[in-house]
């Protein structure tokens, strides 16, 4: 049964996914002992436990090693891309009026991008909700849940810790995540028009398929 989360522990999930799914440099590692104190306090949840999970076996890696991990996860498997608006997308023009429609909502919100990442990029999209405007925050993560939930489901697949992050993330959000593939393109077809956009595009390799 899931949990009722308040504003404030919801905010802690979205906070704490933003960090873990980073790429843990020095900086980002010297986090988590304050992400572990915050996951703690939280009532017990799907989500409080995926991040637990993934934070003690972050704990017992070598940071060259994860690091490592991370690039190969991210950086070298299309199929893991942690960019919202490239599940809906794709590679065409259409994207990047959505990175700027992105963009636009968190400048309403007084939120202003300081690193060089892109503004559909997960975890900015996290920090954006936990720091800035929740609601508004939530709602974009679930514009592009069929994406998030493919992006899950690839992350499964590839046997990687990273998904834990992301299945608490999942847990955050309105009813059950997809079981399969199948279901989560069903999903798509039967969410909002722009939840429709870029999926026939395939981004998502099933099992057994190119990275």
């Amino acid at each position: 049964m899931r949990a009722e989360l308040s504003a404030r522990d919801q905010t802690v999930v979205l906070q704490a996914v933003s960090v873990c799914l980073q790429h843990p440099d020095a900086r980002v590692l010297a986090l988590f002992p304050l992400v572990r104190a915050a996951v703690a306090e939280l009532p017990d949840c799907r989500s409080a436990e995926r991040l637990a999970h993934f934070l003690d076996v972050a704990d017992a890696t070598p940071p060259i090693r994860a690091a490592a991990h991370h690039v190969s996860v991210f950086d070298t498997r299309r199929r893991c891309c942690p960019y919202l608006t490239w599940w809906s997308d794709g590679e065409t023009r259409r994207r990047g009026a959505s990175l700027a429609a992105v963009k636009a909502r968190f400048h309403v919100a007084g939120y202003e991008l300081t690193g060089g990442e892109l503004p559909d990029y997960l975890p900015v999209v996290c920090e954006y909700a936990a720091t800035a405007d929740l609601a508004d925050g939530l709602a974009l993560l679930q514009e592009h849940r069929p994406g998030l939930e493919l992006l899950r489901l690839a992350l499964l697949d590839a046997e990687t810790p990273y998904a834990a992050p992301v299945e608490a993330l999942c847990a955050l959000l309105p009813g059950a995540s997809p079981r399969d593939v199948a279901a989560a393109k069903a999903l798509a077809r039967s969410g909002p028009p722009r939840e429709q956009v870029g999926l026939e595009l395939a981004p998502f390799t099933p099992a057994g398929g190119a990275s």
